[in-house]
């Protein structure tokens, strides 16, 4: 797709036409991180909608504000692909397209009628992306799963928690991390096509991105859970429950922030204590015990100007008036903001979707 007059700013994708045909999370994320850029998203449901516009939202007929966050700035019409109405309509869409997003499990597309080869005589052109649990290939391909088990069978749950047994991540992780990595090798892909005038078929596994972040456990002798720098083995880093049983977090990994945080708590023969062999059991059960002796308030006021890499432990709804989110803008009526500032000023978006109300409606999209 191209266009007559240059994107406004901060629109780099603004010349980007993108179908998705994704539900839940992982996909509609990567395709709304490419509306948020200007690409012009249709994303194509079933008769009976995203299964995410209910999900985790309970009460009267409203939309849920998780998908609406999650579709902000596309446009979405109802579908079906399994009548040859529906998938005339698709074919129209994918001709005019750059981008092709699909969650399916593999083999589904093509039983549909939109194997590699139809998608490659439709439109040379088009980066299609498979974004799926376990991948296109091997034998887990079709086997069913959550972003709980992709980071269990990577390691990613046994390195994370306490001692005692794993924590599961809020939010998901694979979902997102697999919805980034999908994003960014889209934006390749199409940088490719501009020197290469070919399309691109992108096999984007969510389990394959979780285990592409277990570089530290894989390449470190000593990463149990609980038991290493960064995963609760060490005092310094590490998370801590006051006397009103609020949480304050600690990142003194550096030697100069443990010192300004150990001189602030006036516990000086701390200082050469913070390499003492991990897990560090007792010097941690030492500051937990010191830190439980006070409220919250306490330790913010003791410790929220000392060059020490402290921050409470604050809650969602507590967002809104954090100091540094507002003067960001980084948080707007529907939700996160775009993450990031580009040419010295917040991105602007659109806040909401827009629902296409019938078919010819679609087709005229497609035009």
């Amino acid at each position: 797709m191209s266009l007559d007059h240059d994107p406004p700013p901060h629109q780099f994708l603004g010349d980007i036409r993108v179908i998705d045909l994704s539900q839940y999370v992982p996909g509609p994320y990567a395709t709304r991180q490419l509306a948020d850029l200007g690409a012009d998203v249709i994303k194509i449901e079933p008769p009976q909608g995203d299964p995410m516009r209910k999900f985790m939202h309970v009460g009267d007929q409203a939309v849920s504000p998780v998908y609406r966050h999650l579709n902000r700035g596309k446009r979405v019409a109802l579908l079906d692909l399994k009548a040859d109405s529906g998938r005339q309509i698709l074919m129209e869409l994918l001709t005019d397209a750059d981008v092709l997003l699909e969650s399916y499990r593999p083999g589904v597309l093509q039983r549909l009628g939109f194997g590699r080869d139809i998608l490659e005589d439709i439109n040379p052109g088009l980066i299609h992306c498979a974004l799926s649990g376990y991948g296109q290939t091997g034998p887990y391909r079709l086997r069913a799963g959550h972003d709980l088990n992709y980071c269990a069978a990577t390691s990613q749950l046994s390195g994370s928690g306490t001692a005692e047994m794993p924590i599961m991540s809020f939010p998901p992780i694979a979902d997102h991390a697999g919805a980034m990595q999908a994003s960014i090798t889209i934006l390749a892909a199409l940088h490719a096509r501009e020197r290469s005038n070919k399309g691109a078929f992108l096999d984007i596994s969510l389990f394959e991105t979780a285990l592409s972040w277990q570089y530290v456990p894989l390449l470190q002798d000593n990463a149990d859970r609980a038991e290493y720098v960064i995963n609760g083995g060490a005092a310094c880093y590490n998370i801590y429950q006051c006397q009103d049983q609020e949480f304050i977090s600690l990142g003194a990994i550096e030697t100069h922030f443990w010192q300004h945080f150990c001189e602030a708590i006036d516990r000086p023969h701390w200082i050469d204590r913070q390499y003492e062999t991990m897990p560090q059991k007792a010097l941690i059960s030492e500051l937990s015990d010191l830190i439980a002796q006070q409220p919250l308030l306490y330790w913010n006021e003791l410790l929220a100007s000392v060059d020490c890499c402290y921050e409470p432990v604050i809650l969602s709804k507590q967002l809104s008036s954090h100091v540094q989110i507002d003067s960001r803008h980084a948080l707007g009526n529907n939700g996160p903001a775009y993450p990031g500032w580009i040419n010295h000023a917040p991105v602007t978006i659109d806040e909401e979707y827009v629902e296409i109300q019938n078919n010819e409606s679609i087709r005229w999209q497609a035009g």
